[in-house]
């Protein structure tokens, strides 16, 4: 089939690799210019065969409102847009609203699979109307992993993207919880070797998994990440799941500790633990260390 693609940045240029190697045409459109493949979203539809399949690969927010609302006066009734950025699923059901006033359909879609995409395949979750997931369909099949698992149509829209910020919540869990037990392991005089404890759980444990494989992989280009600065930012899914937890009455003390860790990263002297400091001194006399 073919697609026009809107984004070529780390992922989006990936994608469009995957899916011509599918034997699929893509069209691609990116303000740089050495990356693109026609220089406006008016030639890329202009190129394109009715219906059209316009996917939408750009910053949440602004830049991808600024888009849908541009290819919204382009495109025509039956051709279909697909965002697969990290949109907020709130603003996925906006979209296909604003869009379906002018009888164009829309899908959303959680993309993981990040560097490793182009050869592994992406992880792919996206929500809509069958008769609008049926036109990218080909794509789909394009661009997840070789297999049966790795795609899965989740429901309505605003489903894809509502599924993949879960995913990432998780994913703050797991990540906080490899992160602190190296701490702990380093922290001991007895493991003379952390990094080889990291190695061996790599088979034949209940923990083992994709990221800790990840996390030796640092370890073998950085044995104590001591070229690091423990500093980590947050994308901005993790407080979207833990603010539909909220919505929702759902306990999520792990991914919300993990995101609330996030946020400490980042202070190099907590105002926090300055008030905890002096209480300790207050109540009971405990030494404080002074700048």
């Amino acid at each position: 089939m073919d697609l026009g693609l809107v984004g070529l940045g780390k992922m989006g240029g990936n994608m469009r690799e995957r899916i011509r190697r599918a034997g699929h045409t893509v069209i691609g459109y990116d303000r740089n210019a050495d990356l693109a493949d026609v220089h406006s979203l008016e030639e890329l539809v202009g190129k394109l065969p009715a219906p059209r399949v316009v996917w939408v690969m750009v910053p949440a927010g602004e830049p991808t409102q600024s888009t849908i609302d541009e290819l919204a006066e382009l495109l025509e009734p039956g051709d279909v847009v697909v965002d697969g950025g990290n949109s907020r699923w709130t603003d996925d059901e906006r979209h296909a609203e604003e869009l379906a006033a002018k009888d164009i359909g829309f899908v959303d879609c959680g993309v993981s699979g990040g560097v490793w995409g182009l050869e592994n395949g992406y992880a792919l979750m996206y929500g809509g109307d069958a008769e609008n997931v049926a036109k990218v369909q080909p794509v789909f099949d394009a661009l997840k992993p070789e297999g049966d698992l790795g795609s899965v149509h989740a429901g309505k829209v605003g489903a894809g993207h509502f599924a993949k910020m879960v995913h990432n919540g998780i994913e703050y869990a797991m990540m906080q919880a490899y992160a602190e037990g190296w701490e702990l392991l380093e922290k001991v005089d007895s493991v003379t070797d952390v990094r080889e404890v990291f190695r061996s759980w790599q088979e034949g444990t209940v923990i083992r998994s994709w990221l800790l494989d990840l996390a030796v992989n640092a370890l073998d280009g950085d044995e104590h990440l001591e070229r690091l600065k423990g500093s980590a930012q947050d994308s901005g899914e993790g407080r979207w799941t833990v603010e539909a937890a909220i919505d929702n009455a759902v306990p999520l003390p792990a991914i919300t500790a993990s995101l609330f860790a996030r946020f400490s990263s980042r202070q190099e002297d907590s105002p926090q633990m300055k008030m905890i400091a002096a209480l300790r001194n207050q109540f009971g006399g405990h030494a404080v260390e002074t700048k």
